[in-house]
């Protein structure tokens, strides 16, 4: 059985079958393996991890410990309580009406930063002038409508990951501001400050940086300085708000200190720093890399919130909750007509009715006429159906995104 347990339970002789953090938090190769020493436990507790899960029947058991399936519903519960209450920031157009120019901006986002990251490497100053109308142009289509881009941004090329990445962490810092309701300017420069968060990795070694295994402990600690690289560059480049560069110098620090580069503890981050955090932490738990597979959206939030005991601000948790949905457009969801669709549009007013477009029939188990439905609405006014739960894109070999 898989049992959730805290790290003062942890002994030698069990199996550790998840760390419970995000992969770039931890110096172990592995994610499972038995537990030899008090060395590794004391590794784990410097990690930062506090609770962790266990296999019982492949090492020693702690009775009281509650299982996996019960921490998940409590969980499940959690969030649909949250996500009943939650409104969306209104939009002024809908999602498919946006998706032509929110494509058109995505694409001009990568190609500006791929070129401004290619000139870090080869020693020259970042041309904010390049950087800040795509930001503003990403601002302008966030607020029409905050789905269409955001569901661009989950698309990723393993071989772009690092410039693909520094995309979507901007735009999701413009648009977790704006959920926030922050003024324009700070939308601005939290963009600005997310797309260029990462600068610092250009003057990483590219065996480390690209490397398509797990890095050891001694790479670990070289990457780690992206962070410190990133201020260093956005201090000397002229232009650069405080707030930017909070966003790049605070990305990887942790609600309970257990962060980088400084440790930093609560109130001590600032709030777009304890944002980018998680914004951080989401993208890259939903990309696909060589060593990682990237997890669907709503498990990605289920486990931010699920670390937000600790690792995250648990209000700020909740407001990026807020700013995504639940189930955030381009989910593939299973429904309880028996249908498999693909979320288009969150709603306004809560966050488990979104619109759907249902293409498959499970009972059928066959494709059918696209259908539009409207979580929301009752039966007979477009709607009459819910979500059951999420599905795995992988295992029913569907690309949702095609369905946007």
């Amino acid at each position: 059985m898989i049992k959730c347990i805290d790290i003062s339970d942890l002994k030698p002789g069990m199996y550790i079958h998840d760390l419970n953090c995000d992969w770039m938090s931890h110096p172990f190769l592995r994610n499972r393996f038995v537990i030899t020493s008090e060395d590794e436990i004391d590794k784990i507790r410097d990690a930062g991890i506090h609770q962790l899960y266990i296999d019982t029947d492949k090492g020693l058991d702690v009775a009281h410990a509650p299982s996996a399936g019960e921490v998940e519903q409590q969980m499940e519960q959690e969030l649909r309580a949250l996500a009943a209450r939650e409104t969306q920031p209104p939009r002024k157009v809908e999602a498919a009406e946006e998706f032509g120019q929110a494509r058109h901006i995505h694409a001009e986002a990568h190609q500006i930063i791929q070129h401004v990251m290619q000139d870090v490497r080869l020693g020259r100053q970042v041309e904010l002038e390049r950087v800040e109308p795509v930001v503003e142009r990403m601002t302008a289509s966030i607020l029409r409508n905050n789905d269409a881009l955001l569901a661009l941004c989950r698309i990723k090329n393993k071989d772009n990951y690092t410039f693909l990445h520094s995309v979507s962490v901007g735009a999701l810092m413009v648009s977790f501001c704006h959920a926030m309701k922050r003024g324009q300017n700070t939308l601005l420069h939290a963009g600005i400050g997310g797309m260029l968060h990462d600068i610092g990795k250009m003057r990483i070694p590219d065996a480390i940086l690209n490397k398509p295994a797990k890095l050891t402990e001694t790479e670990f600690a070289v990457m780690k300085c992206h962070v410190q690289e990133s201020e260093k560059i956005l201090r000397l480049t002229p232009g650069v708000s405080a707030t930017a560069i909070e966003v790049a110098a605070q990305h990887h620090e942790r609600h309970d200190g257990s962060g980088y580069p400084r440790g930093l503890k609560g109130s001590e981050i600032s709030e777009l720093g304890q944002m980018a955090a998680i914004v951080d932490v989401y993208d890259a738990l939903t990309s696909d890399r060589c060593y990682h597979r990237g997890m669907t959206p709503t498990d990605a939030l289920r486990k931010i919130y699920e670390w937000s005991k600790f690792h995250f601000n648990p209000a700020l948790v909740q407001a990026f909750l807020r700013c995504t949905g639940i189930y955030p457009v381009g989910t593939l969801v299973r429904l309880e007509s028996g249908k498999l669709a693909v979320v288009v549009e969150q709603s306004e007013s809560n966050m488990l009715t979104p619109k759907v477009k249902a293409f498959f029939s499970l009972k059928s188990k066959s494709y059918i006429v696209p259908q539009l439905i409207d979580l929301a609405r009752g039966l007979g006014q477009g709607g009459g159906d819910r979500i059951v739960r999420h599905e795995s894109p992988e295992q029913w070999r569907v690309d949702p995104l095609r369905f946007l």
